[in-house]
């Protein structure tokens, strides 16, 4: 089923365990690693935050952190080849962006399976993502 390889699959992460096995199925799409893109979305210091008064630590250090974490945490998984990007703002236009700027052929992102007002607050990332997407967007379950 070559017909159904990808050359680029987005996955979006939040570092929830249930993120993170989003990455098996979207293995599948694809046939090697280097075309899959991670991203993960920081939001922005609040100005009142003491790293943001005392300047103790900018956006470019918090992106950095942040990609050494998943880079490490990743190659712990065996996934040493996946492309890693951090992002600051609103999750959803974010990954939204980023899906355009990667020229993304797939977004595979899992649902968070969460029930009432929590799925709603939970979920509302995801039903962005489905509606806005330049590409299709796989739910996982």
């Amino acid at each position: 089923m070559s017909w159904l390889k990808k050359q680029s699959v987005l996955i979006p992460l939040d570092f929830s365990e249930l993120s993170y096995e989003a990455i098996s199925p979207a293995k599948e799409f694809v046939a090697a690693e280097t075309s899959l893109t991670l991203i993960h979305v920081l939001t922005p210091l609040h100005p009142a935050d003491p790293a943001a008064m005392w300047n103790t630590l900018n956006d470019h250090q918090r992106k950095d952190k942040v990609k050494d974490f998943l880079a490490q945490k990743l190659g712990e998984m065996g996934y040493k080849e996946v492309k890693i990007q951090v992002a600051i703002g609103d999750p959803s236009t974010e990954i939204i962006d980023c899906a355009k700027e990667i020229a993304a052929d797939l977004i595979v992102l899992p649902s968070h399976g969460h029930k009432g007002v929590s799925r709603f607050l939970l979920g509302s990332v995801a039903e962005r993502v489905v509606r806005l997407s330049p590409c299709p967007v796989l739910v996982l379950k």
